[in-house]
């Protein structure tokens, strides 16, 4: 892939005496640096964002981007379809999955086209999962008996999951319109600024800690797949990272050549799903399993039977969406928590892309298209919203490769296998016990991602450990509590009571809100809340007024039409999602304005006074 790229091309230079002195270069650098015509140093990537590999290369490598991503994406209608009281051999199992993928290409097509315009990937977020949870576990949703739902006719038992779906989607759609308004109006900047890492904290580690009992209901099934499925995701992901893979290359310079490939590093959670799998179904086959021991891989095969060959997810395709109150505050808490988490993804694929810094239009204006995507998705009827995939951003690390066409290949992959029936419910036979193992990693490192902001703060300080350790415990036991009292909530109001209920039982929710009173409220220096380190790390958002990246958006960020016009007009300098806006400027005008009216209030004062 490097010989298309001139970057690469190592030439020898001779002297003006004649004598020919030879470039040595050390063949274990891990980088060849160059400095492009915006000024940023290239480092050792292959393809930069603006940058587009061969046909090709870019069908393959986006291919691989797909598969990236294929882990975290099949897992999720796990967790979701039980709760929507979808049975095991029902085929809407596969369809919903289906059109997760088909949701998240349309997203990602979205984001890397009109959004920021880096090689992000969206795919459906955990977030969305605590909150989805306290709403079907609402007395209302609660799944009918096994004896109903066995006495319940075909047409019966779809209304009763389509009920379910209908109520989420409708949450979601809604919940996701304030998500579009915070990024089109430019509030994000705002609200990063009362983000501190002793909020984010608990608001990400939540995510992961609240979906245990999921993650065990799973691996419960039959815990010794559950636990190899473990070791392999361990024994791939970390002791054989650094392993490559032997193979061959071709190049029209050099010929055939060996190369390694980082296999164990890029699919580390594809190669422990493929490989339990095939264990599984070698002890099917040798009888090893009992008949209905959930680690069979026969169990669902009557839905690949039962799928289409070719079915197009459409919007609506469950019903009209249905809106409360409850839901829409609930699915607003796990928005909130998706949108610093996608903030945090931005800064990372620029850092990794070695593309210039987001300004702060980007960063608006990809909040603004991952809500229009959580729209779309809740109008398709995925069972969850979009978020930024860290997985992809950390595979550019890897691959050298941050072209913004790849992304965009991936995408077009995801939708075009969407429309295939079979390609959903073949994906819904893998044994429950490996996607239990997987969810065990999976929710631990989400987990471990929220706790990892702790690096900032000063943990020898007890307002520091009080205000973690209390929202933490509280984030916890409060859901808990109210699980296990259901009904407990009564102001009169039913849809008081079902946002109350919802709210209370999400944890993500009653974390940040304890940690964000408590951390904006009780003094503490800067240096102590941690907020000092994080602005040496970038990570805090705060725009000053001698912040240059406002006043010229790089090209990179840069919409791919009528930016003539927009440069043009001054008027878009006052728009937050358009490439020129300033804040400084928007600022500025309101400042003026405000010391404007401060003296002519005074004049009238004067006036009256002297009548």
């Amino acid at each position: 892939m490097a010989q298309d790229n001139p970057a690469f091309e190592l030439k020898n230079e001779t002297n003006a005496a004649g004598k020919e002195s030879q470039t040595k270069v050390d063949e274990t650098q891990a980088s060849i640096v160059e400095v492009t015509n915006e000024g940023r140093v290239r480092g050792d990537i292959l393809y930069t964002v603006d940058e587009a590999p061969r046909w090709y290369l870019c069908i393959l490598l986006g291919i691989q981007q797909y598969l990236t991503m294929f882990g975290s994406t099949v897992a999720y209608p796990y967790l979701v379809t039980p709760k929507l009281c979808i049975q095991d051999s029902d085929p809407a199992r596969g369809y919903i999955t289906s059109t997760i993928f088909f949701v998240s290409g349309l997203g990602t097509l979205i984001q890397s086209t009109f959004g920021t315009r880096l090689p992000i990937i969206q795919g459906s977020s955990s977030a969305f999962l605590a909150s989805i949870f306290a709403i079907l576990n609402l007395p209302q949703w609660k799944c009918p008996s096994e004896e109903e739902m066995l006495s319940a006719t075909e047409d019966e038992l779809q209304e009763i999951w389509q009920l379910r779906m209908r109520e989420i989607q409708g949450a979601i759609i809604v919940a996701s319109i304030f998500e579009t308004v915070i990024g089109l109006t430019g509030v994000i900047g705002i609200i990063l600024q009362w983000l501190t890492p002793l909020v984010i904290v608990p608001t990400i580690a939540l995510i992961g800690l609240s979906l245990f009992e999921e993650a065990a209901s799973e691996a419960s099934k039959n815990w010794g797949i559950a636990i190899l499925t473990i070791f392999l995701l361990v024994l791939f992901s970390q002791y054989l990272r650094n392993v490559n893979i032997p193979g061959c290359s071709y190049s029209k310079e050099t010929g055939w050549k060996l190369k390694r490939f980082p296999l164990f590093k890029l699919f580390p959670v594809l190669l422990t799903i493929i490989t339990a799998w095939v264990l599984c179904t070698i002890l099917t086959a040798a009888g090893a399993l009992g008949p209905t021991n959930k680690a069979r891989t026969d169990l669902h095969v009557q839905t690949m039977y039962s799928s289409l060959w070719f079915r197009f997810p459409y919007p609506g395709q469950w019903g009209l969406p249905t809106v409360s109150i409850g839901a829409v505050f609930g699915i607003f808490a796990a928005v909130l928590a998706s949108i610093v988490e996608s903030v945090g993804d931005y800064y990372a694929c620029a850092r990794l892309s070695c593309a210039p810094h987001p300004p702060t239009s980007a960063i608006n204006r990809g909040i603004f298209a991952e809500g229009i995507s959580c729209i779309l998705s809740g109008i398709w009827g995925s069972g969850g919203g979009l978020t930024s995939y860290s997985e992809n951003i950390g595979a550019i690390g890897v691959t050298k490769v941050a072209s913004r066409r790849v992304v965009q290949c991936g995408a077009v992959t995801m939708m075009i296998l969407a429309v295939l029936g079979k390609f959903g419910a073949f994906f819904n036979t893998i044994p429950e016990p490996i996607i239990g193992g997987i969810f065990c990693v999976m929710f631990a490192i989400v987990t471990g991602v929220g706790l990892s902001n702790v690096q900032f703060i000063d943990l020898h300080s007890s307002r520091n450990i009080l205000i973690l350790g209390l929202s933490l415990f509280m984030g916890i036991t409060i859901p808990k509590w109210f699980k296990g009292h259901p009904g407990t909530i009564d102001v009169g109001n039913d849809a008081a009571n079902q946002l109350i209920t919802v709210l209370l039982n999400t944890s993500m929710f009653i974390g940040g809100l304890i940690a964000f009173v408590l951390d904006n409220s009780i003094p503490g220096t800067d240096e102590e809340r941690g907020l000092i380190k994080w602005r040496e790390q970038g990570l805090e958002h705060n725009i000053s007024e001698a912040d240059e990246s406002t006043l010229s958006s790089p090209s990179t960020y840069d919409l791919p039409f009528s930016m003539d016009v927009i440069k043009r007009h001054k008027i878009f300098k006052y728009i937050p999602i358009s490439p020129t806006y300033d804040q400084n400027i928007f600022l500025g005008k309101l400042r003026a304005l405000f010391n404007k009216l401060k003296p002519q209030k005074n004049n009238n004062h004067n006036i009256d006074s002297q009548n």
